[in-house]
C-alpha cells in the first residue's frame, strides 16, 4: 500500500509540529480520507489552527483562512459578481471567494450569523457554490475544517442542526499531558531560534494530493461483513428507538441520527481500518470513530440537559447496549 505509506507519512511530518494532540491528527486524514469535513471544539491554544496549517504545509494544497465575525457577509465567503469596465464596455465578472481553495479553516465558525453559516451549506455538501444563478464547482481536494470554542458563548450563535450534519466528525480538543507540554515548549523555542536564524529553511517534502484520490479508491475496496454493516445500523436505530434498549436512555434522546450519520460512520470506519492496515472492518473500528461521528448528530432532552449529561455518554450507553450480531 504505497498510498497508505506516504498517508502515514504525512501524519508523522504534522505530528512533528503538533505535540500530545494525535487524535486530532488522526482525525484530520480520517477527514481526508472520507472526503469529509471537521468540526473541531477546545479550549484556546491547543492548536487547532496550527494542526490544519501544519497539513497545508506538508500537502501540496492551497489554504483558506476565514475568520468568522458578527459582520461577516455571504458573499466574503463565496465571492460575487464585479462590474468591470474596459473600452467603453462594461460586463459582470465572478470573483471567486476564499471558499475556492483545497482546505479551509472556518475559525471560531459560530461567531457568524446563520445567513453566513448557511452560505457554507452548499459547499460542503455540493462541493459547489452558486452566485447569480450560476453555479461554480469548488477544487476535487476540498475540505472545511471549522473551529469553535466552548466556554465564550457570548456573541456566538449555535449552529444549526442541518449545518451540523454536514460535518462528518465533531473532534473534541482536551489538554495535552505533562510530558508533551514540555516537548512543546522545546518546540516553540527552537521555532523561535530558527526565525532569528537567516539561514534559509530545507524545502518540505509536500505530499501530492493524488495520493489521498488513490487512497481514497483502496478505501472504496475494504470489506463491510453482513455482521458489522448490521451493527452499523443497530448503533443508529438505537439512537431513533432508544426505548427498545433502555428506558432511562430514551428519557435523554430527543432526536436520533439522520441517515448521513450511517453514510458517515461507514466511511470513516473503513478510513479507519485501511489506516489501521487492514483491508476489512472490525467492531472496534466502528467503536474507534462512533463518538466522532454521532456526537453533533445527536439531539438531546431537556431531561439530559438538566442532569448534565452528554452525548458522549449517550453514545457510551448505546454501545453497550447494542450487541455485535
Amino acid at each position: 500500500m504505497a498510498a497508505r505509506d506516504d498517508i502515514l507519512a504525512l501524519g508523522g511530518r504534522i505530528g512533528q509540529s503538533i505535540i500530545g494532540q494525535e487524535k486530532m491528527v488522526e482525525s484530520l486524514l480520517l477527514g481526508l480520507l472520507a472526503n469529509g469535513h471537521l468540526l473541531v471544539e477546545g479550549l484556546p491554544g491547543l492548536a487547532k489552527t496550527r494542526a490544519i496549517k501544519s497539513l497545508a504545509k506538508n500537502l501540496d494544497a492551497n489554504l483558506s483562512r476565514i475568520q468568522f465575525t458578527p459582520d461577516l457577509l455571504p458573499a466574503d465567503i463565496t465571492g460575487s459578481d464585479i462590474y468591470f469596465s474596459e473600452g467603453g464596455k462594461g460586463e459582470f465578472k465572478f470573483q471567486p471567494g476564499p471558499i475556492f481553495a483545497s482546505l479551509i479553516l472556518a475559525d471560531e465558525v459560530n461567531r457568524a450569523p446563520a445567513k453566513v453559516q448557511s452560505a457554507l451549506l452548499e459547499a460542503m455538501e455540493e462541493r459547489q457554490v452558486t452566485v447569480g444563478g450560476k453555479s461554480y464547482p469548488l477544487p476535487p481536494l476540498f475540505m472545511v475544517m471549522a473551529t469553535q470554542n466552548p466556554i465564550e458563548q457570548e456573541g456566538t450563535y449555535p449552529l444549526p442542526e442541518a449545518q451540523l450534519d454536514r460535518f462528518l466528525m465533531h473532534v473534541e480538543v482536551g489538554y495535552p499531558d505533562g510530558k508533551s507540554e514540555a516537548a512543546i515548549m522545546r518546540l516553540n523555542r527552537d521555532e523561535e531560534n530558527a526565525a532569528h536564524d537567516n539561514t534559509k529553511p530545507a524545502d518540505l517534502q509536500k505530499l501530492n494530493p493524488q495520493a489521498i484520490f488513490d487512497a481514497r479508491k483502496e478505501i472504496g475496496t475494504i470489506t463491510v461483513s453482513d455482521p458489522v454493516e448490521a451493527y452499523i445500523v443497530a448503533l443508529v436505530l438505537a439512537t431513533r428507538y432508544p426505548d427498545k434498549y433502555d428506558k432511562d436512555l430514551a428519557t435523554l434522546v430527543q432526536v436520533g441520527i439522520s441517515p448521513r450519520g450511517v453514510i458517515g460512520l461507514d466511511k470513516v470506519s473503513r478510513s479507519y481500518a485501511w489506516l489501521k492496515g487492514r483491508d476489512y472492518v472490525t467492531p472496534d473500528d466502528v467503536k474507534a470513530v462512533v463518538n466522532a461521528v454521532f456526537r453533533h448528530r445527536l439531539i438531546l432532552s431537556y431531561e439530559a440537559h438538566a442532569s448534565n449529561t452528554t452525548p458522549d455518554q449517550v453514545i457510551d450507553r448505546i454501545v453497550e447496549l447494542v450487541a455485535v450480531s
